[in-house]
């Protein structure tokens, strides 16, 4: 269950207006309480504060311990009774989703980084991004197994940020999203929040390798700025560049990944460039290093 599917079912238990007395008198004790205590307290039998109460613990709104009411210990001090207390993590809802404690810690962080490094904090706040949104994509596949072409991938990463409030919807060929978790921050401060969250999605999409999805910026009002595609055949991709007369170099190879620049006809300037693990790549590169050999 995702954390907000279970903070919203504990807020709907508080719906019963008993469960919710005994809540408010839990939270308004400096400790524990015992099923008697809150009985007494709100006015209601024994057995009836015990199935609200154990229905607050079972919805996470109440943590318990076991203790001898009273303090006393030793023979003759009885059994220990059940108590009950305020949860410690916060429980929040929002429609539609938001995570700003997120934002809040990546942006924490990268604030502490850079006043520790005397890096810049941009640049420290999309590489924690990407780093956690690399931690997002590994645990995906963890679960469900690395994806075997583009689209499993695209599939996955629509999984992933699915469960974490960005609601996905099919857009043609790409997937646009139509839910931004930080939109009261990307408001105020439209540019800083939709380079974070490109950071994030890129990360994820890195993580699916070799079958990355693509990661693009089209801002527009009412969604999220960032929206993904299916990974391009790189091999085809080198082949019409270079049908077209213009010139492709391999710049980098590390870690069973490689790197390739697309370059103009006359192999100046350079148009664009992507890393890619794809294994067909690999194999038609073989040894090659520009479209040139």
């Amino acid at each position: 269950m995702r954390a907000s599917e279970r903070d919203a079912a504990g807020i709907g238990a508080l719906a019963d207006p008993v469960r919710r007395r005994l809540y408010l008198f839990v939270c308004s004790q400096p400790g524990a309480v015992s099923r008697d205590q809150a009985a007494d307290a709100v006015g209601v039998a024994r057995h009836q504060a015990k199935f609200h109460l154990d229905r607050l613990e079972a919805e996470g709104i109440l943590e318990t311990e076991y203790a001898r009411v009273g303090g006393r210990s030793g023979p003759g001090a009885g059994r220990t009774s059940k108590l009950y207390r305020r949860t410690r993590r916060d429980i929040a809802v929002s429609l539609p989703d938001r995570d700003y404690e997120l934002a809040g810690r990546l942006m924490a962080d990268a604030i502490a980084t850079a006043g520790r490094t005397g890096e810049p904090v941009l640049p420290v706040l999309h590489r924690l991004a990407a780093e956690h949104g690399r931690s997002l994509g590994a645990a995906a596949v963890a679960a469900a197994g690395a994806p075997a072409e583009a689209g499993a991938a695209l599939r996955l990463a629509t999984q992933v940020l699915a469960g974490h409030g960005y609601e996905p919807r099919p857009d043609g060929d790409r997937v646009v999203l139509a839910n931004c978790p930080f939109h009261s921050l990307a408001r105020a401060q439209t540019d800083l929040v939709c380079h974070l969250n490109q950071a994030l999605v890129g990360g994820l999409s890195d993580a699916l390798a070799p079958y990355r999805p693509t990661v693009g910026l089209e801002p527009e009002p009412g969604r999220c700025c960032v929206v993904l595609g299916r990974a391009s055949d790189p091999v085809a991709t080198l082949e019409r560049w270079q049908q077209s007369g213009a010139i492709w170099r391999v710049v980098a190879r590390r870690g069973g990944a490689v790197t390739v620049s697309l370059c103009q006809c006359d192999g100046g300037a350079e148009v664009d460039r992507f890393t890619s693990a794809d294994p067909a790549l690999l194999a038609f590169l073989a040894g090659r290093t520009s479209s040139e050999d």
